[in-house]
């Protein structure tokens, strides 16, 4: 027989999961919200696609952004500066993973809260 300790204990973890579930599920809808009111998926894709035609998308995946970001010290807020103030158009970083075109500044279209809330959204998409 099942302790009611450890039954009780049991319970709370499956409430906990479930409840985890749950958050995921509504960040990744404002996450996803937040993107498309802002204009990202003009350029950007969150899983990374390989074209039929073999043209490159205009801007990275944003899996491919985490992969390369994630565990970098202060990646969250470079990219959110990224995010606000264009990048360079000189940097390679995406060289044969995307288009190469130096991304706009967004700061008219997503806040400093938004964007940043967005990048720590993309950071977690790295498995």
């Amino acid at each position: 027989m099942i302790h009611r300790s450890v039954l009780a204990g049991l319970t709370g973890l499956l409430m906990l999961t479930s409840v985890a579930a749950l958050a995921d599920t509504a960040s990744l809808e404002k996450a996803q919200k937040m993107a498309a009111n802002a204009g990202c998926f003009a350029c950007h894709t969150i899983k990374h696609q390989t074209s039929k035609d073999g043209t490159l998308p205009i801007g990275p995946a944003w899996e491919d952004v985490s992969a390369q970001y994630k565990d970098k010290p202060g990646a969250a807020d470079f990219l959110t500066r990224i995010v606000l103030e264009g990048s360079n158009p000189y940097a390679s970083h995406w060289k044969n993973k995307a288009a190469g075109l130096a991304m706009p500044p967004n700061a008219v279209a997503i806040t400093e809260g938004d964007a940043r809330q967005l990048v720590f959204w993309i950071l977690s998409l790295s498995k």
